[in-house]
């Protein structure tokens, strides 16, 4: 694969075609996106790279990447990033996941961590954390978008697109992503009952940065529990930022993580 800064690449893993970005050089930096995509621009990635090589591929049946038949969960979706890693050899890579990203992010450690050496989650979905009378997070396809951006963002306007004056491939891509998520994530909703009793093979350093202002997660013990299940995970929050924080604040969410990545195993047992 060969990244360029003004257009996206394309990789082959087990016959799908995948869209991806690439940036930067360096120790390898796997992008997991959230449901809405990653964007060629995104000021994030530039952020992350100055890290390191950032590799942020468009999910299956995301943006243009190819959906493959009979792929309809995230825990499918974590067996094709681990043959993904396999065929670019990957080692000793960073896995920062967002959202949907960071779900997938922990379905593939509870696999294997062996091209792992750390993760960052940015307001993972995933587990299941309330009763099955309560609710975890809210119902994106009840509402209308700008009552779910409403929702994500702290601050609203910055998820604002006129469809009608976009191009037509970025509309075509919104859809998709919207289709995907609902065919990965549909049901259960937004979690996978067993990964929360799996999160303790997770054997890799791993942060949480969540972004206070997401109303996306109803459940205020909803971050702390999920940190609690990953054996020595870091819990930290990101102020002015919602359900995606690497959008809304992209220099503090890459600072935190390459930071992170960078600590030595003796700074990540004190801190």
């Amino acid at each position: 694969m060969s990244g360029t800064t003004d257009a996206k690449s394309s990789l082959v893993v087990n016959g799908l075609k995948i869209e991806a970005i690439e940036r930067g050089r360096g120790r390898p930096i796997l992008f997991l996106h959230p449901n809405i995509g990653v964007q060629l621009a995104e000021p994030f990635i530039e952020a992350l790279a100055q890290g390191g090589r950032v590799i942020a591929p468009s999910h299956p049946g995301f943006g243009t990447s190819q959906m493959p038949k009979g792929l309809s969960s995230v825990d499918d979706v974590s067996y094709f990033y681990l043959d993904l890693m396999d065929a670019l050899d990957l080692r000793d890579t960073l896995v920062v996941g967002v959202g949907i990203g960071g779900w997938i992010a922990c379905e593939i450690a509870t696999k294997s961590t062996a091209r792992i050496d750390r993760m960052v989650l940015g307001n993972p979905f995933g587990i299941k954390v309330g009763d099955r009378e309560t609710r975890d997070f809210i119902d994106i396809w009840s509402l209308l978008q700008h009552e779910v951006d409403a929702l994500a963002y702290f601050d609203p306007n910055i998820a604002k697109r006129d469809y009608n004056a976009l191009p037509e491939a970025e509309v075509l891509a919104a859809a998709r992503n919207r289709e995907a998520t609902a065919r990965i994530a549909w049901s259960p909703y937004m979690h996978n009952p067993k990964l929360r009793g799996r999160l303790h093979r997770v054997d890799v350093p791993t942060l949480i940065l969540w972004g206070t202002a997401d109303r996306i997660v109803l459940n205020a013990d909803y971050p702390r529990a999920f940190a609690a299940a990953i054996p020595g995970a870091r819990l930290e929050t990101i102020e002015r930022a919602g359900h995606y924080p690497h959008i809304e604040q992209p220099q503090e969410f890459a600072r935190r993580a390459l930071a992170f990545a960078s600590a030595t195993p003796a700074k990540l047992q004190t801190a």
